[in-house]
């Protein structure tokens, strides 16, 4: 398995550089830190006082892993869990905070496990999500991965100014529906015309 290290370095490598969407609720954001995240570690670059989308700007990829690797992996307890489910669960979690324990959660539900749904990872979680990846070896991370697809579509679904985070401009998919395809094995992927046919609906 990759070290901590190499995933939260992927995972700066996806985000990418700076951006300032007004569709995203994360505001400006560097790396996949966003100023909200920022402001949370009292992390101003710029020392003068406040944090503002100029400390964003100065952030460093070096710096971005380690707020990942601190703040979105081992804080929340995704080292607990099972080997397979860490690189998906901590990827999301960068992504979507705490939604990405409500996702393994009704997962587990959905396996027959009996998890409270609170976005917190504690014994509970723990004991319930190494039972099933023991009932599935081998499959677990593709049906983490499945869900997290499933869950940005809905998403968009209901929120069609985040639909262009799901379908490209051509129809073809979007950075959320790939980087949820990232964590599943290519014959869960779908195919193009699967895609289409999912958000046709979207006009």
């Amino acid at each position: 398995m990759r070290s901590v290290q190499q995933l939260a370095e992927e995972i700066v490598a996806r985000e990418g550089g700076y951006a300032n969407d007004p569709d995203d609720p994360g505001g400006p954001t560097r790396y996949g830190v966003t100023l909200h995240t920022m402001r949370r570690l009292g992390i101003d670059l710029t020392g003068d006082g406040r944090v503002d989308a100029r400390d964003v700007q100065r952030l460093g990829r070096a710096e971005a892993a380690e707020i990942f690797v601190e703040h979105y992996f081992r804080r929340p307890r995704i080292d607990a869990l099972p080997e397979a489910l860490q690189p998906g669960v901590f990827d999301m979690y960068v992504n979507a905070g705490p939604n990405a324990v409500r996702l393994l959660q009704r997962l587990l539900n959905d396996m027959g496990q009996r998890v409270s749904v609170d976005g917190v990872i504690g014994p509970q979680t723990i004991a319930a999500a190494e039972a099933a990846a023991a009932a599935a070896p081998g499959h677990i991370a593709d049906a983490y991965g499945i869900a997290r697809r499933n869950y940005y579509y809905r998403l968009a679904d209901r929120r069609p100014a985040s639909r262009k985070y799901a379908r490209r401009r051509d129809g073809g998919k979007g950075g959320w529906i790939l980087r949820a395809e990232e964590f599943i094995a290519p014959r869960y992927r779908l195919s193009a015309a699967e895609h289409r046919a999912r958000v046709a609906a979207w006009g």
